[in-house]
């Protein structure tokens, strides 16, 4: 399994338009952010977790050319606001399979009326095939994948394990039954905000202190913010499992 990070930035990404903050005026490539998003890669499959305003740009750089199917973690603008650029891979590919809470689809049917209109549909509007995520396992082909249910300040969000890795942002609060679930992975990895605390996303010492829940082999920071600081002087202070995503880093499991 092969775990390419798209995006590792929080909603407004690194740089921040118009900021003199010394992390958005960096020259290391690694405090450059798009807004967050894996590909996860096995067999012979590709899923992409949320797209974003940046989706377009990832799947260029990235040159992605085919994917199954996207699975959403919840309906906030930096995570489907590329939903509009599914359109080339429909055109290639045909129907495009989505996975996301009732709620979520809700949302996508508000801002993207026309990619799920029923009659008189612009004929170059792609076309879902919407999968309803519960909070229980599903099958995306030959791998099953489990949810991790967690609050996003009041909202409720996915987090996915499949076997051992696991991937989960926005997080704030998870409960103890949820944790239960991500025993064992060997690879986790979870949101981090920044240093000071934040009402709907886990800080750098809840991120921590999570991780040490989890106990997962290794462990990556994502959803980071300017205001946490330089990656290169960030991770320095880092357990020695522990570390900072970053744009386009590739992980293989």
């Amino acid at each position: 399994m092969k775990i390419t990070f798209l995006g590792t930035g929080t909603s407004q990404g690194i740089p921040i338009i118009g900021s003199t903050h010394p992390v958005c005026l960096s020259k290391d490539s690694r405090d450059k952010r798009l807004r967050v998003s894996i590909l996860i890669e096995w067999s012979n499959y590709k899923y992409v977790i949320d797209c974003g305003p940046d989706f377009r740009y990832q799947m260029l750089r990235a040159k992605c050319q085919r994917i199954d199917g996207i699975i959403f973690t919840h309906e906030h603008s930096d995570h489907v606001l590329g939903f509009d650029d599914i359109r080339p891979f429909y055109f290639r590919q045909g129907d495009i399979p989505i996975y996301a809470h009732k709620r979520v689809f809700k949302a996508l049917k508000k801002r993207f009326d026309y990619v799920f209109a029923t009659k008189n549909k612009y004929p170059g509007a792609p076309t879902v095939l919407m999968n309803r995520i519960k909070n229980k396992p599903f099958v995306l082909q030959d791998l099953t994948v489990v949810t991790i249910k967690g609050m996003h300040d009041g909202l409720q969000v996915f987090g996915f394990r499949f076997n051992d890795f696991a991937y989960l942002t926005d997080m704030k609060t998870v409960k103890d039954r949820e944790v239960e679930k991500l025993k064992g992975v060997k690879i986790l990895v979870v949101n981090a905000l920044r240093i000071e605390p934040h009402r709907s996303h886990f800080n750098l010492e809840e991120a921590l202190n999570f991780i040490k829940r989890v106990n997962p082999d290794k462990a990556y920071l994502t959803h980071i913010s300017h205001l946490l600081g330089f990656h290169e002087e960030v991770e320095k202070t880092l357990p020695e499992n522990v570390f900072l995503a970053y744009d386009e880093l590739q992980i293989t499991i």
